[in-house]
């Protein structure tokens, strides 16, 4: 369980992290749109907007780095944990393999009928 846990926070992060670059990209793309505007307050937003997406993109990659972090000592604590218990470990999946059949076989039944 604590795996698909894990790796539905994964797929979360991956997808957070793919949103905020959409909006990085966005935000670029509108500044650049913007380049010929001319005005004071028109530069002085365009600054500010420059400065935030930077830090921005900053902060993005620390937080890959940190994900990239968490992943590999997640995969590395599950691989000592099943090398340090594999008779435990292979129980574990035999009985989620076994509760997956099950609830499978009673769907397929009761769809059937």
């Amino acid at each position: 369980m604590k795996g698909n846990e894990s790796k539905s926070i994964d797929n979360g992060e991956d997808r957070l992290v793919a949103d905020f670059q959409a909006v990085l990209a966005d935000g670029e793309e509108l500044l650049n749109a913007t380049a010929n505007q001319g005005g004071e307050k028109i530069a002085a937003i365009r600054m500010k907007m420059s400065e935030r997406l930077t830090d921005a993109k900053h902060k993005l990659t620390a937080a890959q780095h940190i994900i990239a972090e968490k992943a590999r000592a997640t995969a590395k604590a599950t691989d000592q944990y099943v090398h340090e218990n594999p008779w435990q470990s292979v129980l574990v999946a035999a009985g989620v393999g076994f509760i997956i059949g099950f609830i499978s076989h009673r769907m397929t039944a009761s769809s059937k009928s």
